[in-house]
């Protein structure tokens, strides 16, 4: 694989495949690595047990062994030259260094710090949209508080580590978020207890504590704190600034503070969809229907699901000549477009000249729709791959302020949307309405129409919709926007068969 960035790696589960190329790519430079220090640790060994021979040996004979000139000279020679070439190994140097020169023309490739966050939040949006148990997503499981059976089941799972942990709850903790960083940081002290630390760790469990004592005095729990302190006082007995914090928490405790309790109730922190939030959630945990070829999901707003709309192998080649094209996903801001945290995904514009099936894709849209879907009636191809916990919150496909982009083609507004599900999705993934209070599930080779305008061009509230965070699988979208102007408004796909 190229040695090139794949930027932003969190937003595209198709950047993550790459990035296990990529350290499959970092395992052979380490074995090379391993074999070249298996041989010089070999040659040490040999050094060592010569040397300890020779005190086993000559060094322990009664008479003095220094009276021999020979054992004199080789002491003298090993003490000033064997013994510095071993300690300051240039092999020891070389070896190290190849390995992270290797590492170096890789980097660019490589996660960077954004995308280690952008993971860590999709962790964490999974916990609460799926409202999952944090200990059992550590143990490999997506386990739900309500209900004791796993919302899917992995064929094979994967577990957390307390470093994995700490690094998830330190992202949240950043953000002043002690609601996450409490639980996350809870089970990496849990963790931590039981294991030695690695080097390969960021956290150990000092700072665990450290942390989690903090975030539980951020939320009020004041003996937890004092608890956790004081745990951590055992472990580092001269830190100044956690004596400190435990005389002040013992002068909390003894003030009868009201909010110092262990039975203190975390609260999730508020965002910018709250007044949505909890239908939004319940549909997204809600796995949907599956029946027919053509299925009518809802009247009001009029949404269908055509099975079968696309093949497989038209699936696969829309993604193949989407790939290369891939970019970090944008919202309308204003009369600009910018990435956000709230759709996490990447995205790619395919033209009708980029391959046949784009060309027979239109045509196949038009033919159910009876809209005209070429540009600029409608917007080209738009092919989504999403990323960790890819999810995009609730949000209404048409424009609603007049200074948004949409408006540059000069066709007027989105007046339908065709969504087209490119891949399977084994859990999570579904497309939620709602203010309709519905949920579609990812069928693959489906097409999902509905339409964004009422008949006098007005907005549908109605069609507000979200893309519930993907549990588990790689989600691949295919969207069509189609405009306002030129369109004949026959509406087919909205006739009853019998009609």
């Amino acid at each position: 694989m190229p040695d090139e960035s794949f930027g932003e790696m969190f937003t595209s589960m198709l950047s993550v495949n790459q990035a296990v190329s990529a350290e499959r790519k970092l395992i052979d430079h380490l074995i090379i690595y391993i074999e070249h220090e298996a041989q010089r640790l070999e040659d040490i060994k040999r050094f060592f047990s010569r040397v300890t021979s020779l005190h086993d040996g000559i060094y322990n004979e009664p008479s003095d062994p220094i009276a021999n000139p020979i054992a004199a000279f080789k002491l003298v020679k090993r003490l000033k030259s064997e013994w510095l070439n071993v300690v300051h190994s240039t092999e020891a140097e070389e070896n190290i260094k190849v390995l992270r020169e290797d590492y170096r023309r890789m980097e660019s490739s490589l996660p960077k710090l954004e995308d280690l966050r952008g993971a860590a939040h999709g962790l964490m949006r999974l916990q609460d949209v799926y409202n999952l148990h944090v200990e059992s997503l550590v143990r490999g499981h997506f386990q739900q508080i309500s209900d004791p059976v796993d919302f899917y089941k992995l064929s094979v799972s994967d577990m957390l580590s307390g470093d994995d942990c700490f690094l998830v709850g330190k992202v949240a903790y950043d953000l002043e978020d002690y609601y996450h960083s409490v639980l996350w940081f809870e089970e990496a002290v849990r963790l931590f207890r039981g294991t030695e630390w690695s080097p390969e760790n960021e956290g150990t469990l000092e700072d665990a504590l450290d942390h989690l004592a903090f975030s539980h005095f951020k939320t009020g729990n004041i003996s937890h704190a004092l608890s956790l302190s004081r745990e951590l006082l055992l472990h580092d007995p001269m830190n100044r600034r956690v004596h400190f914090n435990v005389e002040k928490y013992e002068k909390l405790l003894n003030e009868n503070l009201p909010a110092t309790s262990s039975g203190l109730t975390l609260k999730r922190p508020d965002g910018i969809y709250l007044r949505t939030r909890n239908a939004y959630e319940q549909l997204c945990q809600t796995k949907g229907s599956q029946p027919i070829r053509r299925e009518i999901i809802s009247l009001q707003p009029y949404v269908v699901l055509f099975h079968g709309f696309v093949t497989q192998a038209e699936a696969k080649n829309i993604r193949k000549y989407a790939m290369p094209g891939l970019r970090r996903s944008v919202v309308a801001s204003g009369m600009n477009q910018a990435t956000a945290e709230y759709r996490i995904s990447k995205s790619a514009w395919l033209k009708e000249s980029a391959h046949e099936v784009v060309g027979k894709l239109d045509q196949r849209i038009t033919l159910v729709t009876g809209l005209n879907v070429q540009p600029p009636y409608a917007e080209y191809l738009q092919v989504v791959n999403y990323g960790i916990g890819g999810h995009y919150e609730p949000h209404f496909d048409h424009a609603t302020s007049d200074s948004s982009p949409l408006y540059r083609l000069k066709t007027g507004n989105r007046v339908a949307t065709i969504m087209i599900y490119l891949s399977p999705v084994q859990a999570g993934g579904s497309t939620a309405f709602i203010y309709a209070n519905f949920s579609v599930p990812v069928v693959q080779n489906a097409a999902l129409f509905w339409w964004n305008l009422h008949k006098n061009g007005q907005g549908n509230v109605d069609t507000l919709h979200a893309g519930c965070p993907v549990i588990v699988g790689n989600k691949w979208v295919a969207n069509k926007w189609v405009h306002e102007y030129e369109q004949e408004f026959r509406r087919r796909c909205s006739l009853n068969p019998e009609e």
